[in-house]
């Protein structure tokens, strides 16, 4: 491609993070590193609820409602999550999980899926997800990565703090870390 040829819609196209338009949380267009991440197909994803590329339809609820309730004033929003390849090109195994960060914008702030801007990254050659954990580790893993209290996570997923230390603490018998800071580095990492 030529400089001349470049424009909103080849730097959109080419763009060397996936990038997805959306409404109403259904994909309304995405670009080739989206497709490329998630081992997918155009069509399985134009017109798809995000739905799609979670591991489960709790978490896909669950982070729905924490990004309308977490949006900053001008509509944004980040995190990173454990997401699904959908797998059907390539060498990326069907139905595998990834760490990836997403952040994002919503047009209207005060509807927060209604239309948006959002930006998926693929952490997996930093952050392998080497042991396997339940919906609900995988949110307190990701929140604890952000370096938030029990106090905070609890608040953010709606559970009490003393329910975050049992969900740290299996986190820290599966990864075989003896403290927090053990654990998070473990999860940085890609050895949990």
């Amino acid at each position: 491609m030529s400089p001349a040829a470049l424009d909103y819609r080849s730097a959109f196209d080419y763009a060397p993070v996936g990038l997805v338009l959306s409404r109403e949380r259904q994909m309304i267009d995405c670009n080739q590193e989206l497709l490329a991440m998630f081992g997918a197909e155009r069509e399985q994803i134009i017109g798809s609820s995000f739905e799609i590329l979670y591991p489960t339809a709790d978490e896909f609820e669950r982070t729905g409602r924490r990004i309308a309730a977490q949006l900053d004033s001008s509509g944004r929003y980040a995190d990173e999550r454990v997401m699904k390849r959908l797998g059907s090109g390539g060498d990326i195994g069907r139905g595998s999980l990834f760490w990836c960060h997403v952040s994002g914008r919503a047009l209207n702030p005060q509807l927060p899926h209604a239309a948006g801007i959002w930006v998926f990254e693929d952490l997996s050659s930093k952050r392998v997800l080497s042991v396997e954990l339940t919906p609900r580790e995988r949110e307190v893993a990701a929140l604890l990565i952000q370096g938030l209290t029990s106090k905070l996570v609890g608040r953010r997923l709606d559970i009490s703090p003393r329910t975050v230390d049992v969900y740290r603490a299996r986190l820290m018998r599966k990864t075989g870390a003896a403290t927090t800071t053990e654990l998070v580095h473990k999860l940085l990492q890609g050895q949990a």
